[in-house]
């Protein structure tokens, strides 16, 4: 039976639970790219793990190795040598296609583009990931995205095109067809990175919610002040993990959206 991530709950101290089971575990990761004669090391033998219910920001500089590093934690790339276990599955060991579905059954991917298909209704950009698997009838596909929808606020606009949304609409509909598949972890790349204070904070206050449920989350900014609705920072430099330290005050979204004056346009 399909295991509903709506119904997901961050467990209770003290409760017995697989929380001990990372979901993300890497070990001596390296990546070099050969340019020419000249070789890149993008990363030096990073060892981190993620465990479920985790709320990560990966933060750095250009160049500092972190979108290196999300490319291998969705399986969009491969590391030179080291070790990646996702879910409990290695990598490393993967063909192209076993990696290819591995991606889209483990991992909702959230990009600061939106991505999605300009001539698709909002319904059938979040179908999409559900389409490469034939077990389920399209009534199931069309049920979760509908479902995916209204967890993000847009049961109503599902038949809209992409043009007729705004800007943080368009996030929400790539936030829903992240989660359609029931994925282990949600990898958002600069998730706000175009969009403005309220609807920042708006996206924000989603992934506060989905995690308050017990959905894993890993996003990469480069705002401190994004990184500060988080859980845990990992901050990168140099190909190297300078430091991973948890957030001792974190920001609230729906608090400061209900404080957030009516018009505001500055960027968070």
């Amino acid at each position: 039976m399909h295991r509903k991530w709506a119904d997901r709950r961050v467990p209770a101290a003290g409760e017995d639970t697989d929380m001990d089971k990372t979901i993300i575990a890497v070990k001596s990761l390296v990546k070099t790219y050969t340019m020419g004669d000249v070789e890149v090391h993008a990363l030096r033998g990073v060892n981190a793990d993620i465990l479920p219910g985790e709320f990560v920001a990966i933060m750095g500089k250009s160049g500092s190795g972190k979108s290196t590093f999300m490319n291998i934690l969705g399986c969009l790339d491969v590391p030179t040598r080291g070790s990646y276990l996702l879910d409990g599955a290695d990598v490393s060991s993967l063909s192209k296609d076993q990696l290819a579905t591995l991606r889209n059954r483990k991992i909702g991917f959230v990009f600061q583009s939106f991505n999605l298909l300009s001539r698709t209704s909002a319904l059938e950009n979040v179908e999409l990931p559900l389409m490469y698997n034939h077990k389920i009838s399209s009534r199931e596909m069309r049920d979760r995205s509908l479902k995916a929808l209204e967890q993000v606020g847009l049961a109503s606009r599902s038949s809209h095109m992409p043009n007729q949304l705004s800007g943080g609409e368009q996030q929400r509909v790539a936030i829903a067809r992240s989660l359609v598949n029931d994925p282990v972890v949600i990898l958002a790349d600069e998730p706000t990175g175009n969009l403005d204070t309220r609807t920042s904070l708006e996206i924000m206050d989603i992934f506060q919610k989905l995690n308050e449920k017990g959905i894993t989350i890993v996003i990469v900014t480069h705002e401190a002040d994004i990184a500060g609705f988080t859980k845990r920072n990992i901050t990168f430099r140099d190909g190297r993990i300078m430091r991973s330290v948890m957030v001792g005050n974190q920001r609230n979204a729906r608090e400061e959206l209900a404080q957030l004056p009516v018009n505001v346009e500055d960027e968070v």
